[in-house]
C-alpha cells in the first residue's frame, strides 16, 4: 500500500466515523436538480507527505497527474483566470461568458507588489527568496484577497502556501518543505488532485532552486464528504491499493517557467477504476 493511500484511506474513515454533519443547516452549495448539498465533515485535517519516499498519488483511483499539474501551471506560472487556458473543463461552472473566473487564482498571483527588491508577483518572491535568502521564515502566499473577494466567482479554497528551507546533516544541498492552506475541501473530488498539485510544485521549484524535495504538509480546515459522495466513498475505500508509483520530472528544466504538463510523468503507476459522473456540488 502506497502511503498515499493510507492516508486517504485513514482520512476518509475519520471523517465517516467521527464528522459531524451539516444536514438541516444553512449551506451555500447546492447539487444541480437545486436541493442543498450537505456533507459530513471533520475539522483541522493535517496530513504529511515526505516526497523524499513516494509521490503521494493514490492508486485506489487514477488521478490525472498531467491535468493536476496543468491546473497548477495555469494558476502558478501563467497566472491566468480564464478556463480558455485550459484543457481540462473542470472550472467551467464558475466561468462566465467569456471564460473568466473573475479576479481568483492566478489573477492573485499575478499582481505584482512593491519590496525592497522591487516588483514581483508571487510566484517570482517564492523563486527569488529561495535563490537567494532561503532561510527566511516569510517565504509565502496567500490569494485570498478580502478587498477584492466581490470580484471573484469562487472564493479560493486552496489558498496559501508557506515553503520552509531545511538544511540536513551530511547534504550539501539544501531541502525544500512546504506547507498547502486550505479551508474547504470536496474529499472525493479534490482531495488527491490538491496533493498531487502542489506536489509537482514542490518537486518543480526544488529543482529550479537546486535543493532537495522534503515534506509536503495539507492543512485543511473543513475536509467534508458530500451526502451524495458517501457511498462511493465508502465503496472506494475498500478497494485493494497498489504500489506507489515512480515520479519523474524533466530534469534540463532550471526555470520554473519553461515547465509544462509534459514534463512530468509517472512510471508503474497501477490503479483501480475510476468513479464515473460524481455529482458536483456548486
Amino acid at each position: 500500500m502506497s502511503m498515499a493511500d493510507k492516508i486517504f484511506i485513514d482520512m476518509c474513515r475519520d471523517i465517516l466515523d467521527n464528522g459531524t454533519s451539516t444536514e438541516g443547516e444553512k449551506v451555500r452549495p447546492h447539487w444541480e436538480d437545486g436541493s442543498s448539498a450537505y456533507t459530513i465533515k471533520k475539522f483541522g485535517i493535517v496530513n504529511r507527505y515526505d516526497l523524499r519516499k513516494e509521490f503521494p498519488i493514490i492508486t485506489l483511483r487514477r488521478t490525472a497527474l498531467k491535468s493536476a499539474t496543468e491546473e497548477m501551471l495555469w494558476i502558478w506560472q501563467q497566472k491566468s483566470n480564464n478556463v480558455n487556458d485550459l484543457h481540462s473543463r473542470i472550472w467551467d461552472a464558475w466561468a462566465d461568458e467569456n471564460g473568466s473566473i473573475g479576479k481568483a487564482y492566478g489573477y492573485q498571483m499575478g499582481v505584482k507588489h512593491q519590496y525592497k527588491e522591487g516588483m514581483m508577483d508571487q510566484t517570482d518572491r517564492v523563486i527569488y527568496d529561495l535563490k537567494n535568502n532561503p532561510f527566511s521564515r516569510r517565504i509565502m502566499t496567500n490569494i485570498y484577497v478580502h478587498q477584492d473577494l466581490h470580484e471573484m466567482n469562487l472564493y479560493p479554497c486552496a489558498y496559501s502556501m508557506t515553503f520552509n528551507v531545511t538544511q540536513r546533516k551530511g547534504e550539501d544541498r539544501l531541502t525544500l518543505n512546504a506547507i498547502l492552506n486550505q479551508r474547504s475541501q470536496d474529499v472525493l473530488t479534490a482531495n488527491n488532485w490538491n496533493v498531487v498539485q502542489y506536489a509537482v510544485l514542490v518537486h518543480m521549484l526544488a529543482q529550479v532552486c537546486d535543493m532537495n524535495v522534503g515534506e509536503l504538509v495539507h492543512v485543511i480546515a473543513d475536509a467534508h464528504i458530500y451526502d451524495r459522495h458517501v457511498e462511493l466513498v465508502k465503496e472506494l475505500i475498500t478497494r485493494e491499493p497498489y504500489p506507489a508509483p515512480s515520479f519523474r520530472i524533466n530534469p534540463d528544466i532550471h526555470d520554473f517557467y519553461e515547465f509544462t504538463r509534459d514534463d512530468v510523468k509517472l512510471e508503474n503507476y497501477q490503479y483501480g477504476p475510476q468513479i464515473e459522473n460524481i455529482p458536483v456540488a456548486v
